[in-house]
């Protein structure tokens, strides 16, 4: 067993307290996910109510993606220099406030699509420095030892306010008016901003940056510290394959299921929100999955389970089977972004978190796009269920350039 097993499985088995902090934090996470969930479900709707041009619409989402791939480790660089809580509050009030205009635009009228694709290539620029500083943050709130649980819970209320809570009031909302969702999206960014805030965590303590030295260079150190640590290596790579098998399921899910199986939107509905269950379930088996093997095993099962999931997803084309295999994907990969995330937290060089988190996160991102376009190319060439093999192929990938690191 390695050393990084060892710690994973000692570190599995408690669980944070809601006091000292975790608790708002938890609670500004949720609410903020919550919000973001309004927001992303409204947007390709208005987006739609704008043009008809499918690449026009997809370039909204796109815009979602892009900021990772140019500010991503800059993001991670600024993280680790300044104090990480003073950093996401204050980002979460300039996001309210760039929410509270949009809104304020929609209202009377004078949403364009140059405005959506703006705000959205905004606000995912301001979340590159506040999910690094986050991530940063979080081992400062709880002890060493309940890293897992603390991960665990934030993600298992993440995936409950997002993916169950927030999609399906997003009619609702557009029946009180097409500003609604986004106003509420602002109200969730102030509310955060002020639990951020309330936290009393020392500032960081860092040892004095060499003279001379730039963001560029703080950015190279956190690229070859990911590089000089084995596990996180591979970790970072295996992660990329799989993100990129699931850009190939998200890009072509939809024509799978209301196409391929004929289960119109409402199939489609219940497959979305059948991941987000099991995404939900998946924070209550991560860390009893990872006390019995330790954290790379728990990693390297969820994988090989979800590359059984995505042959079953193309082999057997029904609605049924499709639900219950998303179900369990979902489940599967709450559990690897659980001990994904702590692994990170625990093995990052001391004052290196935010620029390790960065070009782990950076790398991991580019390859969801990709995917997209891949997953795209072969259903238009092969047909609806196809993707759902190529998915299963790069999964298999990632899983077998684990395997060298539980020897």
């Amino acid at each position: 067993m390695t050393t990084t097993e060892t710690a994973g499985t000692a570190g599995a088995r408690a669980a944070p307290a809601w006091r000292g902090g975790f608790g708002r934090l938890w609670t500004a996470a949720v609410v903020s996910r919550f919000g973001d969930s309004l927001r992303t479900a409204a947007l390709p709707l208005l987006a739609a109510s704008l043009t008809d041009d499918p690449l026009l619409i997809a370039s909204v989402t796109a815009c979602g993606f892009l900021p990772w791939l140019l500010f991503g480790l800059l993001g991670g660089a600024v993280a680790d220099r300044v104090d990480q809580r003073r950093a996401m509050w204050a980002v979460d009030l300039l996001r309210g406030a760039l929410m509270a205009g949009f809104a304020a635009a929609v209202a009377l009228g004078h949403a364009s699509l140059p405005l959506l694709l703006a705000v959205t290539f905004a606000l995912t620029t301001l979340q590159t420095l506040f999910d690094n500083a986050a991530t940063a943050l979080l081992p400062a709130l709880v002890p060493a030892g309940t890293l897992a649980g603390a991960n665990a819970r934030l993600m298992t209320g993440q995936q409950l306010a997002g993916g169950l809570l927030a999609a399906p009031l997003v009619p609702l909302l557009l029946l009180a008016g097409p500003a609604v969702p986004y106003a509420a999206d602002a109200a969730t960014y102030v509310l955060a901003a002020l639990l951020i805030a309330s936290l009393r965590v020392p500032a960081p303590a860092r040892p004095p940056r060499p003279a001379g030295s730039t963001l560029r260079a703080e950015t190279a150190e956190g690229i070859a510290a990911l590089r000089a640590d084995r596990d996180l290596r591979g970790l970072c790579v295996a992660t990329t394959l799989c993100n990129i098998g699931v850009g190939v399921l998200i890009a072509t899910l939809v024509v799978h299921v209301t196409d391929g199986l004929g289960a119109g939107e409402a199939g489609y509905a219940a497959s979305v929100t059948a991941y987000a269950a099991g995404a939900v379930a998946g924070g209550f088996a991560a860390r009893r999955l990872a006390r019995r093997t330790g954290r790379i095993r728990a990693i390297l099962l969820a994988g090989a389970a979800q590359t059984g999931c995505l042959v079953l997803l193309g082999a057997v084309p029904t609605l049924a089977v499709t639900i219950a295999a998303l179900a369990v994907f979902g489940l599967l990969g709450t559990v690897w972004n659980v001990h994904q995330t702590t692994l990170m937290q625990e093995r990052a060089p001391e004052g290196m978190l935010g620029r390790v988190a960065a070009a782990f996160r950076t790398l991991a991102v580019a390859g969801t796009p990709l995917g997209a376009v891949l997953g795209g190319a072969v259903a238009a060439g092969a047909g609806p269920h196809a993707p759902a093999f190529l998915a299963a192929a790069l999964f298999a990938l990632a899983v077998a350039s684990l395997r060298p690191l539980i020897n």
